[in-house]
């Protein structure tokens, strides 16, 4: 699993990227955190909101911050659906 955070830096983009590291933390398979800060990569992904997060290449959210616990459901369902 390859998990972008997309933002340019703002408080809200570092906050979504540090309960990302917080949500994946017990996973048995670690996967790519990357941080997407290039204004016109994060458009390339048709996200016009940040901070955004997307999951293997797909935009999951947009211009929320989901907390910890949050992020580890969603994490888990979209693992789920991927067979990872």
């Amino acid at each position: 699993m390859k998990i972008q955070v997309l933002g340019t830096g703002c408080p809200k983009c570092r906050k979504l990227e540090e309960n990302v590291k917080s949500a994946t933390q017990s996973f048995d398979r670690k996967p790519v955190i990357e941080k997407v800060t290039d204004i016109k990569d994060i458009v390339s992904y048709g996200v016009m909101m940040t901070p955004a997060l997307a999951v293997d290449g797909k935009v999951v959210l947009m211009g929320k911050v989901p907390s910890a616990g949050e992020l580890e459901k969603i994490l888990v369902k979209l693992a789920g659906t991927q067979g990872s």
